[in-house]
């Protein structure tokens, strides 16, 4: 049997828990230091998903809040990628609205999930179920999460490898 491996990009606005978010699902742990990623961190994990091995090679992105071009070698190859959101930060979802954009004008039609990041804080929210829903009506695949308690972390990433794994049409 082959092993898959799959790259996938984490991309976001600065500070919205990307690297949280795979230091959660790739090691189970969570720092509430703030880490700053210069460039792009790489992790792996390897995965069964109906049997079938698969290594997913988790790119970590640094943030990107003044939309500079987004690094053509870093998305290049992607077979996926999470794009993460601050709940708490309505600007966040502006942001990955853009990146989106700007990573398949890269990568082409690429499988990619909306994480809509720090769930354990859901009182302090500005982000609200109709500002998300014109993006679910697009296709968009959301979902909530927490890299502080794991909260749909597994779940978001396990979704994002059925999706790069469905044969192409």
């Amino acid at each position: 049997m082959r092993l898959l491996q799959k790259k996938v990009c984490m991309a976001g606005a600065f500070a919205v828990g990307k690297t949280s978010l795979v230091r959660r699902y790739v090691e189970s742990i969570f720092d509430e230091r703030y880490q700053t990623t210069v460039g792009v961190k790489i992790d792996k994990k390897q995965v069964k998903l109906d049997g079938l091995p698969l290594t997913m090679v988790l790119w970590d992105l640094a943030g990107e809040d003044d939309l500079a071009q987004v690094r053509a070698s870093h998305v290049r190859g992607a077979a996926g990628f999470i794009l993460v959101v601050d709940g708490c930060r309505a600007a966040t979802l502006d942001t990955a609205v853009l990146l989106q954009q700007r990573i398949m004008d890269e990568t082409g039609p690429v499988p990619f999930v909306l994480a809509l990041n720090k769930m354990d804080m859901a009182a302090q929210w500005e982000i609200t179920a109709p500002a998300v829903a014109p993006l679910v009506a697009r296709g968009w695949t959301c979902t909530r999460t927490s890299a502080k308690d794991g909260r749909g972390v597994e779940e978001m990433f396990l979704s994002l490898a059925r999706k790069m794994l469905e044969p192409k049409e």
